[in-house]
């Protein structure tokens, strides 16, 4: 199954206590690069959910989105510690001493000192969640995963019609070649008549001079290669792996094929089909640009 590396995908729980949501959206990426976004009570899992999605994707710029929330009887809440505060008062009272200065502590000034207040969540452990954040996050991958299939689905129907497209453009080329070789023949024999009058033509020169010129613009092993690359990225596109950089390389391969072929021929017609088999080769590298 062919799949696109532009995708999204969402999971969500929601209970009397709290609501959980993954979100993952991706985009075209030349490698795997994976962010994470989640709240601090869940910073201990980063690693096993980056873990658990490159199991599932090779290729892409992946943004995972984690947000939970409590409920209103579930929220942290402030703690005071007193002992934490009675060292700073002491600290402070110390030091107003020894240089003579007035104190100047206020209630609101105490609690502004490091760990003096303190929010706790209301969940116990926070380990706990794991179990539900693995279900939640598996959810959003599927759908992650559905949403980039279905649109591989339409790039794969569009470089199948290319690649018939392409398969077109090489039959005119296949059948125009013996006709260009034919025309090039009558066209010398026109020439030599008119310079020679009635005068009889050395028919092994006439010929070598024909074989000559066939073999100069003979395209007989680019097109074979060419339908060889064609039908190997058929066959690669009903493959369930990541194909991407596979179909890029047989990409350019057909790409040389078909540069090849307009390098050689010296006719209006085969320059042009050749034009035309380089802009449909170009429109099917874009396309898998957009393949995992």
């Amino acid at each position: 199954m062919i799949r696109s590396m532009t995708g999204y995908g969402l999971g969500e729980e929601a209970t009397e206590q709290y609501k959980l949501t993954v979100e993952i959206k991706a985009v075209n990426h030349r490698y795997c690069d994976i962010s994470i976004r989640l709240p601090r009570k869940f910073y201990a899992f980063e690693n096993a959910i980056r873990n658990l999605l490159t199991e599932h994707v090779s290729r892409g710029k992946i943004d995972i989105f984690i947000k939970y929330e409590e409920t209103a009887g579930n929220q942290a809440r402030v703690c005071y510690h007193k002992d934490i505060a009675c060292g700073y008062m002491d600290a402070a009272q110390q030091a107003a001493q020894e240089f003579d200065i007035p104190l100047g502590a206020t209630g609101s000034s105490l609690l502004r000192f490091p760990e003096v207040v303190t929010l706790e969540e209301g969940e116990a452990d926070a380990s706990l969640m794991y179990p539900v954040l693995q279900k939640v996050l598996g959810q959003a991958i599927d759908n992650f995963q559905a949403a980039k299939e279905q649109e591989g689905e339409h790039l794969k129907k569009d470089i199948l019609e290319k690649l018939a497209l392409l398969d077109s453009h090489v039959d005119f080329v296949e059948e125009r070649y013996p006709d260009l070789v034919q025309e090039h023949r009558q066209k010398l024999m026109d020439k030599v008549q008119e310079l020679l009058g009635d005068r009889q033509i050395d028919e092994t020169v006439l010929a070598t001079e024909i074989t000559v010129f066939a073999d100069r613009i003979c395209v007989d092993e680019e097109t074979v290669r060419l339908r060889s690359h064609i039908n190997t990225m058929r066959e690669v596109l009903e493959s369930r792996e990541a194909v991407g950089r596979k179909l890029d390389f047989i990409a350019q391969e057909m790409n040389r094929e078909a540069n090849t072929i307009l390098s050689k021929v010296n006719d209006i017609a085969l320059s042009n089909r050749a034009i035309d088999l380089k802009t449909e080769i170009e429109k099917i590298r874009e396309q898998i640009q957009n393949i995992e």
